[in-house]
């Protein structure tokens, strides 16, 4: 099935997202900021899906991250949510799904597996 990383700088989103997507038994590696994921990126190649936050701490947030995994991983399925401004069409990855908070864990589950 592959491992999702969920990169979400507030901790009890990061729990609840995670908490979501391992009950329906998919592994899960959570990261705070953007570097963290790209990280994980390029020391593992069993990764499938990236879902992040648009803000994050650090240089790059959660568009520029989206586009780099876009760029450098072309085969990575890519959720992008916010519970602020949803972001510009053209700001989003193509095949890339944007996921508003606050979110269920239906929602969640629907935007996974709509990509897989």
């Amino acid at each position: 099935m592959g491992i999702i990383i969920v990169a979400e700088d507030d901790f009890i989103m990061s729990e609840y997202l995670s908490g979501i997507l391992t009950e329906k038994g998919y592994s899960v590696i959570a990261v705070a900021n953007a570097d963290d994921a790209i990280a994980m990126f390029e020391h593992r190649d069993d990764v499938r899906m990236l879902i992040t936050d648009i803000n994050m701490p650090g240089p790059m947030n959660g568009l520029n991250l989206a586009a780099t995994v876009r760029d450098r991983w072309p085969g990575i399925k890519i959720v992008i949510t916010t519970g602020q401004t949803r972001p510009k069409i053209e700001e989003v990855p193509p095949g890339s799904l944007y996921l508003r908070k606050p979110y269920t864990p239906g929602s969640v589950m629907a935007a996974v597996l709509s990509l897989f």
